[in-house]
């Protein structure tokens, strides 16, 4: 518990620094938020809702992209499709992240920071794709915890407690609908932010260039999931816990 906590690096904030965000959606790497809920991200921001995204790691090395520099510079090129007001970088290591006391507080005081309303995050294991991403999942669930709790102001530097309110898990674009496990989903429809979401992930030239046809697949994929909730595109979330709404009618018909 003595190991310093990395410094952040901001990439991107808010005109306005001091107001809290609505939603932060945490990936491991950067792309992992634009693929699995870009078009989640950029619906939100029509709607008025402040959005955030954080990335565990700089998602460095790979083999196309030259240099750390690079991959940020597409992170923020990324993020300006989706339209979102904040991305920070929290410089923990690529390859080896390993959810710990260290990475666990190095995001809670993010969310004390931002004071999120919604935290979005990896959900499920992603098999043969890079384990960072289940660390990932275990590091926002503490973190989520961390943040609201009292008597431990040591750890973060003078800023006051602050309980999320809801959490909800994503997969990736390729990864099944339905979260093993997770009794409480649900699919937003995102057929007027498809393009942006797709802008977005394009923007990672080091990544996908080199993959020409991802672009018609992550298309499909969202084609097949908003097909099930009777929408053109969608992406499919779980909520770690259950939820009420107030009016039944204006949810189920998505007015």
């Amino acid at each position: 518990m003595n190991e310093p906590i990395p410094l952040p690096t901001d990439l991107l904030l808010p005109t306005d620094a001091e107001s809290a965000l609505d939603v932060i959606a945490v990936g491991a790497h950067p792309d992992d938020v634009e693929t699995a809920c870009g078009g989640t991200l950029a619906k939100m921001v029509r709607q008025g809702y402040r959005v955030g995204i954080i990335d565990l790691t700089d998602g460095e090395p790979t083999p196309h992209c030259p240099d750390v520099a690079t991959r940020l510079a597409e992170s923020v090129r990324a993020a300006e499709c989706l339209g979102v007001h904040a991305r920070v970088q929290l410089n923990l290591p690529n390859r080896t992240l390993m959810d710990g006391f260290v990475a666990r507080i190095a995001l809670a005081r993010q969310f004390r920071r931002f004071r999120p309303r919604i935290v979005m995050g990896f959900g499920q294991k992603t098999p043969m794709a890079s384990p960072d991403h289940w660390q990932a999942m275990q590091i926002t669930d503490a973190a989520v915890f961390y943040s609201r709790l009292c008597r431990w102001d040591e750890h973060f530097d003078g800023a006051s407690v602050h309980a999320v309110a809801r959490q909800l898990y994503f997969r990736l674009a390729f990864e099944s609908d339905v979260m093993p496990g997770e009794s409480h989903h649900l699919i937003v429809d995102i057929g007027d932010c498809l393009e942006q979401k797709l802008a977005s992930i394009a923007a990672y030239a080091s990544q996908f260039d080199h993959k020409p046809k991802i672009a018609d697949r992550i298309r499909a994929a969202a084609l097949v999931t908003g097909s099930q909730a009777g929408c053109w595109a969608g992406e499919s979330f779980a909520s770690a816990h259950p939820y009420s709404v107030s009016d039944l009618v204006r949810t189920v018909m998505s007015v």
